[in-house]
């Protein structure tokens, strides 16, 4: 089979292999072992013997297409062609393989391979096909598979691109010529090894004249030495790389790439003023700042200021602030106008961080001088001594001066001085000061036994003015004096066993005393006179500020004398000597074998019987409480709580409680219950006969002509009833003289049916007549309104 190229190449190539070794045939002919070909059956690795192997049956070579086609017919690639084909028709090409049918196509009767679309070698440099010759009628191959190549051939159709763009990069400042700032690089994507296509240039667009690129490197460089970043910090570059070696009708592409000059210790710090002025007030801790400037940043700008020389040595100090590199000067120590009233000051700053690199740019340091002056302010008085140390014997009398107390005004005026005590300090007032010498005094007794030390702060008040107040400390030490007796260290509870043998120690006593002798204490012991003899104990000094209490015999009974009390005599060694007398308790106790105390105190005695005049009382004593008894319960079963309260007591605030049983409905003897409900049962009241009632009424009429309350209208029915209780509360004489709350219960006459109560179940027509309580007076004056039946008076008057 014979190949035949599109543009001419597919002659020079046939004739390359004519004349080609026929063992070398690599774009040609069949390659042994490669893909899926296959050897013929007669094929010999010897290349001399090949005028004796059997004709190959298809003439080959490889196949190239340009890439991006344009036209509109498919592109003619070759054509495949076997001996076997007599032009018969007898023969059909058959295409397999990468891109068969979609993008290539075989005409099976000529063999002529077409693409039928446009080919991108950037996304597939080439095709692997197969070949094959069968027959038509029966569809057997005639020729064994054959595979070959279409390669895409490469055209300059992709621009060289900036993958790592835009770039930022860096040079110091001050650079010398030709320093490498930074490197970029550009890629092609069009076929490295054919033709110009992917052979890239640089150029710098735009950055010129301060920065160079080298065109095949594409690195960057610095073509003007010493660029100060004080006068231009940053640059933007645009470099372009072009392919086809920049030629004429290459393709480029451009990124950007921002250059930073960064800083160096180029410039030295400069003071903005020559000299600095500055007013301070006296006593007062004023802080002055200077600043130097640095055009440099960073590190490069940290410098360090001190004083280089001027008067008043020690007086202040400078440092500074890392924040904004100023310089702060502050005091030492507080200035006095009345010393010294100005000060001058050298003052340098010099670069913290100085490059090597610029010493000969100059010294890395600026000096400025600093004046200050002290003004003068009204200062309060002070003390010659801030603190003062005063010792009083603690029994001084009142009004015995302690010491004295100095201050001045140290203001050019002098102004005169008052002393006053602080109160919060002397709370209980023992002390005072004269206003105008400063002498202290006692102003009560003290107690160094209270209060040992007294701290006071004494002001000196300016008389000229009042508001400057100078303070100082005095501290008065009271001085003991023997003034307190000795006593027991603590309370004794000593224990005298039964069992105790004479000589015995029983307790050993210590002593305290409140004062506190320069010397040390120093106690003696001893009983006291009325006991110095006694036959039971005594008392032996240890000499030690200790005495110890010893038995003089045995024989102890708690039966006998549970308790012993021992006045004991104790005398310090003060002067004078002062003593007291102390009682110590002994205690008689049943002991064990080892002397452990088991039961202490007095005895008590089982009796084993009772005479006859005791069991005498104890009866009549029981029997005089049954008597009691028996004459309490009687008196409570005869008491009966009186029908009728007594005239002191208000009935309207009382409840009388009766514990008899009522009779229901039908008991009519006790009380006449309709009475309460029937409106139609009128009285006349009973007046006080000293009190001319006066009580309002809607309605005026005699009683005689008084109508029932059923007759009435309904809205007056209730407030006539008001009305005429109000009255009753006014004229009753046993109404107490304060306001009080009355309940009343009544019932309206608005049912047609009219009361289904059963207090309206009786007839009022009674068999009794109540009529005589009327005259009993105005004690039962409740009962005659409750029982009376006369006729023209209303219930509820």
């Amino acid at each position: 089979m014979m190949g035949r190229c599109s543009s001419g190449i597919c002659g020079a190539l046939a004739l390359l292999a004519l004349l080609l070794p026929l063992r070398q045939r690599g774009c040609w002919g069949l390659t042994p072992g490669s893909g899926d070909l296959e050897k013929s059956p007669a094929s010999d690795p010897d290349p001399w013997e090949v005028l004796h192997r059997n004709k190959r049956s298809w003439v080959w070579n490889q196949f190239f297409v340009l890439e991006e086609f344009t036209g509109n017919e498919p592109l003619y690639v070759g054509k495949l062609h076997s001996d076997v084909d007599k032009g018969d028709s007898k023969v059909k090409y058959v295409l397999s393989g990468e891109g068969a049918a979609s993008i290539f196509t075989i005409d099976e009767n000529t063999g002529d391979i077409h693409a039928t679309k446009r080919l991108d070698r950037e996304a597939q440099a080439y095709y692997t096909l197969q070949a094959q010759a069968v027959d038509r009628n029966t569809n057997l191959p005639v020729e064994p598979r054959s595979e070959f190549v279409v390669k895409v051939q490469d055209i300059n159709d992709n621009e060289p691109k900036f993958l790592d763009g835009p770039y930022l990069a860096g040079v110091p400042e001050m650079s010398p010529l030709g320093t490498m700032v930074v490197q970029v690089a550009a890629t092609d994507a069009d076929d490295p090894t054919y033709g110009n296509s992917a052979r890239v240039v640089y150029s710098i667009v735009h950055g010129q004249p301060y920065f160079s690129v080298e065109p095949k490197t594409g690195v960057i460089r610095t073509a003007l030495p010493n660029m100060d970043r004080e006068t231009r910090d940053q640059y933007v570059l645009v470099i372009q790389a072009k392919d086809m070696v920049g030629q004429m009708g290459g393709l480029s592409g451009t990124t950007s790439v921002t250059v930073t000059l960064t800083d160096v210790n180029d410039n030295p710090p400069r003071f903005t003023h020559k000299s600095y002025q500055y007013t301070v007030p006296e006593s007062l801790p004023v802080r002055s700042r200077i600043k130097a400037a640095d055009a440099d940043i960073g590190s490069n700008a940290e410098m360090d200021y001190r004083i280089m020389d001027g008067d008043g040595p020690g007086t202040f100090n400078i440092t500074t602030d890392d924040a904004t590199q100023d310089g702060v000067i502050v005091l030492l120590k507080p200035l006095d106008y009345e010393t010294k009233s100005s000060f001058s000051l050298r003052v340098e700053a010099t670069n913290r961080n100085i490059d090597s690199n610029f010493l000969t740019s100059g010294p890395f340091s600026d000096t400025t001088s600093v004046k200050v002056t002290v003004e003068d302010v009204n200062e309060p008085p002070v003390f010659s001594s801030p603190l003062s140390r005063m010792v009083i014997s603690e029994d001084a009398k009142v009004g015995t001066s302690i010491g004295r107390v100095s201050a001045h005004d140290p203001d050019t005026s002098n102004s005169a001085i008052r002393y006053s005590i602080d109160r919060n300090t002397d709370l209980e007032r023992f002390f005072n000061v004269d206003a105008l010498s400063g002498i202290i005094s006692t102003a009560k007794p003290l107690d160094r036994e209270a209060n040992s030390v007294h701290n006071l702060t004494i002001f000196a008040i300016e008389s000229q003015d009042p508001t400057q107040i100078g303070k100082g400390l005095t501290l008065i030490t009271v001085m003991d004096i023997n003034d307190n007796a000795p006593v027991f260290a603590i309370d004794y509870e000593t224990l005298l066993c039964e069992n105790a043998m004479p000589g015995q120690v029983i307790q050993t006593i210590s002593a305290v005393d409140k004062d506190e002798p320069l010397s040390g204490h120093r106690f003696y012991f001893a009983l006291a006179a009325p006991v110095a003899g006694n036959l039971n104990f005594t008392l032996r000094d240890n000499k030690d500020n200790t005495a110890s209490i010893l038995t003089k015999r045995g024989g102890f009974r708690r039966r006998e004398q549970a308790v012993y009390r021992l006045p004991v005599l104790i005398v310090d060694s003060g002067s004078p000597a002062l003593s007291s007398t102390n009682t110590l308790s002994v205690r008689v106790c049943d002991c064990d074998s080892d002397g452990v105390a088991l039961s202490c105190g007095a005895v008590a005695y089982t009796a084993t019987g009772l005479s006859t005049g005791a069991l005498l009382a104890i009866l009549g004593c029981i029997i005089t409480l049954l008597v009691m008894v028996l004459l309490i319960v009687t008196m409570r079963r005869r008491k009966k709580e009186p029908l009728i309260l007594e005239e002191e007591r208000d009935i309207r605030e009382n409840i009388v409680r009766y514990d008899d049983e009522g009779g229901g409905e039908e008991d009519t003897e006790a009380f006449d219950m309709v009475t309460l409900r029937n409106l139609n049962v009128i009285r006349d009241p009973t007046l006080r006969r000293d009190v001319t009632p006066d009580t309002p009424t809607f309605f005026h009429y005699s009683s005689a002509s008084r109508p029932s309350y059923k007759s009435l209208p309904d809205n007056v029915v209730f407030r006539e009833f008001i009305w005429e209780r109000l009255k009753d509360a006014d004229v009753d004489p046993s109404a107490p003289p304060y306001d009080s709350l009355q309940t009343y219960a009544f019932e309206g006459s608005g049912s047609v049916a009219e009361s289904l109560s059963s207090l309206e179940s009786l007839s009022t027509d009674s068999d009794q007549n109540y009529d005589y309580l009327s005259n009993w007076g105005p004690r039962f004056k409740k009962l005659a309104d409750l029982y009376g039946n006369s006729d023209g008076t209303s219930v509820f008057s």
